[in-house]
């Protein structure tokens, strides 16, 4: 009894905010925690990634890089908590952008806003699951070390993992609470194992100074100093997922309170996960020079089979990090689907009577999942042409979900935090300056992730992060003056209509549930 109290009393509170709820309330606080954790996936996006850090300082910006993107991302994390708690819903940032607003900005910022999240969500999947085919073709070099996988091979790897998470989606959404936490110890239990693995096992152990201080910036090409920041990308990437999962809010019961908690724990969670995996990662660091060398650009199961001594003990490692991949793979399409239906669901994708629908038998936005998988099976056939693809995929998820979530925050302090500040959440008198910091650091990392990791750049190590965005950025501007001009409106309800028809001013959810409710009873115009 209680339970349905629970829901039915979210379905009320999101009916006020102008949505119908048409997803079942199943997933705990534990489970979103687990769905971000899982999109984050530190040792996995880590792993992936490690071939620009070894270019890209080395030590220095492995172990210290983290460290402050974990803090700045931390920063950021609780700045979209302290809106969410006002206003749970899956559009997220999208429909913060657009409340946050005035009445005549909110449809435009909510489309710009909603955009970037959409392509953001996309090309993170994209690069997680694309990503995870070229692990699981590079552990066959574990045995067969001249073997490099052509292109053919590792599209049709990749669109395979992409099968697997999308059926997992579509016909096991029933158990998807279950596989979040699942998630959880999984990871946890595979950081341990590889950590007292590598350090038994290393025949020789690095010395403090080569973990913590060693910098080597030779191989990048560019300045020493600048060769740090543009190594950010491999911490950056790991962690830019958390506010995806603010998509799930008409999922989970209470989501004012729980999905702010997640989204920022999550990010604490995965930054000290991070750690306890780069740590022992360098210290049974084998030759550099032979890592930098491996053909397939996946360096971490030649790492594993060198400190291990034998390509089995390398693979049982390497399958530990398969596993929280393919968790990652399953988590970001959820997340990516649902903030694919969101925005359907307001008439702002074309096609969005189609995507915004609800298998009703399933319970889940089943084209929105197909959708999502086709677009990132279509996006990963730019591999053919650069096989630097996986990086600019990195790059323009990071860049897209980054702005998404920079944007809300912007005006929000333009706005001078008059929303937040009965948030169930509240930065208190910090947050000017947490709001600020974060703000600062996505109009630098927007610059810093357009660039080639590595200097002098041909047609083939070409950063093709700008292009994608690019190109996203020119459908849905022709969208805009196409069909969203004149029919796009924004969220059903806005702030600003709430304020001009009711007189009240809107400082919490309660109050912005309230009067939403009263535009509601009134005739239209």
């Amino acid at each position: 009894m209680r339970q349905h109290s629970v829901d039915a009393s979210a379905d009320e509170a999101l009916a006020r905010m102008g949505y119908k709820s048409e997803l079942p309330r199943n997933l705990s606080m534990l489970s979103i925690l687990g769905l971000s954790f899982a999109i984050m996936a530190a040792p996995y996006g880590l792993s992936t990634t490690l071939y620009i850090t070894l270019d890209d300082g080395l030590s220095v910006t492995i172990i210290w890089g983290w460290v402050f993107v974990t803090l700045i991302s931390i920063a950021i994390a609780a700045s979209l908590a302290e809106i969410c708690a006002v206003y749970p819903t899956a559009g997220g940032v999208y429909y913060w952008s657009a409340m946050l607003s005035t009445r005549r900005w909110a449809p435009l910022m909510s489309f710009i806003d909603g955009w970037l999240t959409l392509v953001g969500n996309w090309t993170v999947t994209l690069s997680i699951i694309f990503g995870g085919g070229q692990l699981i073709l590079s552990a066959i070099q574990l045995w067969k070390e001249d073997f490099v996988a052509n292109a053919w091979q590792t599209v049709l790897m990749f669109w395979a993992v992409m099968l697997v998470c999308t059926l997992v989606n579509i016909f096991g959404s029933r158990y998807l609470d279950l596989i979040n936490k699942i998630c959880i110890f999984w990871t946890a239990a595979s950081v341990i194992i590889i950590l007292i693995v590598l350090l038994t096992m290393a025949d020789h152990l690095n010395s403090g100074e080569f973990v913590f201080a060693e910098y080597d910036s030779s191989q990048s090409g560019w300045p020493a100093g600048w060769a740090f920041f543009v190594g950010l990308l491999q911490a950056a990437y790991t962690l830019t997922g958390y506010g995806m999962v603010a998509s799930m809010c008409e999922e989970v019961q209470n989501p004012h309170r729980e999905v702010p908690k997640a989204i920022v724990l999550s990010v604490v969670a995965a930054g000290v996960t991070g750690l306890l995996y780069l740590i022992p990662v360098l210290f049974s660091m084998p030759n550099v020079e032979v890592l930098r060398q491996v053909a397939s650009g996946q360096p971490i199961g030649t790492l594993f089979k060198e400190v291990t001594g034998s390509a089995g003990g390398g693979f049982g490692l390497l399958f530990l990090i398969l596993g929280i991949m393919l968790f990652a793979g399953i988590g970001s399409l959820t997340a990516a689907s649902r903030c694919t239906y969101a925005f359907a669901r307001d008439g702002a994708i074309p096609g969005f009577h189609l995507w915004r629908r609800v298998n009703k038998k399933l319970d889940v936005p089943v084209w929105a999942i197909i959708l999502s998988a086709v677009v990132d099976c279509l996006l990963g056939l730019i591999y053919f042409g650069s096989t630097a693809a996986f990086n600019s995929f990195t790059g323009v998820a990071t860049i897209c979900l980054s702005t998404s979530y920079g944007l809300p925050i912007l005006i929000s302090m333009i706005r001078s935090r008059e929303d937040v500040k009965r948030s169930t959440f509240s930065l208190g008198p910090f947050g000017w300056i947490i709001n600020a910091i974060t703000v600062l650091w996505i109009v630098l990392a927007v610059v810093l992730f357009c660039m080639p990791y590595t200097l002098p750049v041909d047609a083939s190590g070409m950063n093709y992060a700008s292009v994608v965005f690019a190109g996203f950025a020119a459908i849905s501007i022709v969208w805009y003056f196409v069909y969203a001009r004149k029919h796009f409106t924004g969220p059903p309800v806005s702030k600003e209509e709430v304020i001009a028809a009711t007189g009240v001013m809107t400082g919490s959810a309660v109050d912005t549930e309230n009067a939403i409710l009263e535009v509601k009873k009134m005739p239209s115009n």
